[in-house]
């Protein structure tokens, strides 16, 4: 655009810009903009995480095998772990306090191991989880990516390590006399359902942890409260004869206490049905979906906000 002077000389003035007036929202919606680590639609932030699905595995691997790589007797402290706490929890409960009522020796034993067991399951996945974004700040901000494929990977690693100790487990309840039967094929659906509970879990604190560091430090008192209450070394409906029914339901449908008595009465010949709550396979389900799918929503809705301090 051009205008002419009173001395007759032309001056040349700016076209208007196409953009003027309007705003940066609209801006980023005319050039094909998008804000940088946007929060995807729930569908589409499945999809990613189903495309990191080989990275969510080989990460929980590389995890699981640097944890003891320190330590001498390295992977075996996996297994040696858990079968030292059994080793106290038994001295101190089934000895000293008795807690054994009801229940013969053979029986006892691997009872206190398998909950020892299935509890650390869920109590590392926790631990794991509260610490996922904020133990691993320097790689969620270096590199975009689901922010959930950590938590998950985190559950994931938790997974193999019980996987392995399995076996000690098996051999357990085999030396005190329950022998493999059609019932070991339940351990399989436990195993799903407390995996889904614990990932639900692992992706709350996850969100937490990330927010607030310090519930990492608070977080051993609340687990160890909840293994005190969660019958880990006692029998909550032996131990509670002459307490109100309803008491002895409501510790029972504790989910920590399902998936520990589910597993036992899938392996031990001793630890049968009359130690299980009414409807129990559908009290299970219904943690594990309610943990895994609402955990996981949780963890999504603030998947912008992780790593920015």
């Amino acid at each position: 655009m051009s205008d002419t002077t009173q001395d007759g000389a032309v001056a040349v003035s700016d076209r208007p810009s196409p953009d003027d007036g309007l705003s940066a929202a609209e801006l980023a919606g005319k050039y094909g903009l998008a804000v940088s680590g946007a929060r995807p639609g729930l569908v589409e932030y499945v999809r990613q995480l189903w495309g990191r699905r080989h990275f969510i595995l080989a990460f929980s691997q590389a995890k699981l095998t640097a944890q003891y790589s320190q330590a001498k007797l390295g992977q075996l402290w996996q297994v040696a772990t858990p079968l030292l706490n059994a080793a106290v929890y038994y001295f101190i409960f089934g000895l000293i306090l008795k807690a054994s009522r009801g229940m013969s020796h053979d029986t006892y034993i691997p009872f206190l191991v398998t909950g020892v067991f299935v509890f650390t399951f869920t109590q590392s996945s926790i631990m794991a989880g509260v610490r996922a974004i904020s133990g691993n700040l320097g790689l969620v901000r270096a590199l975009h990516f689901p922010r959930a494929s950590l938590p998950i990977s985190f559950a994931l690693q938790q997974l193999q390590q019980l996987l392995f100790s399995m076996l000690v487990l098996f051999v357990v309840a085999i030396a005190f006399g329950s022998y493999p039967g059609l019932s070991w094929l339940l351990i399989v659906p436990v195993l799903v359902l407390q995996f889904l509970f614990n990932t639900g879990l692992a992706l709350i604190v996850a969100r937490l942890g990330a927010k607030t560091p310090d519930l990492a430090q608070l977080m051993p008192f609340i687990l160890r409260t909840w293994m005190y209450t969660s019958g880990v070394m006692f029998s909550i409906s032996n131990m509670l004869v002459g307490r109100p029914e309803w008491v002895i339901r409501a510790l029972q449908v504790n989910p920590a206490a399902i998936y520990m008595d589910l597993m036992r009465y899938a392996l031990i010949d001793g630890y049968g049905a009359s130690h299980l709550p009414p409807h129990v396979w559908a009290i299970a389900t219904f943690w594990a979906v309610l943990l895994a799918a609402g955990g996981f929503v949780y963890f999504w809705k603030a998947e912008e906000r992780y790593g920015r301090g």
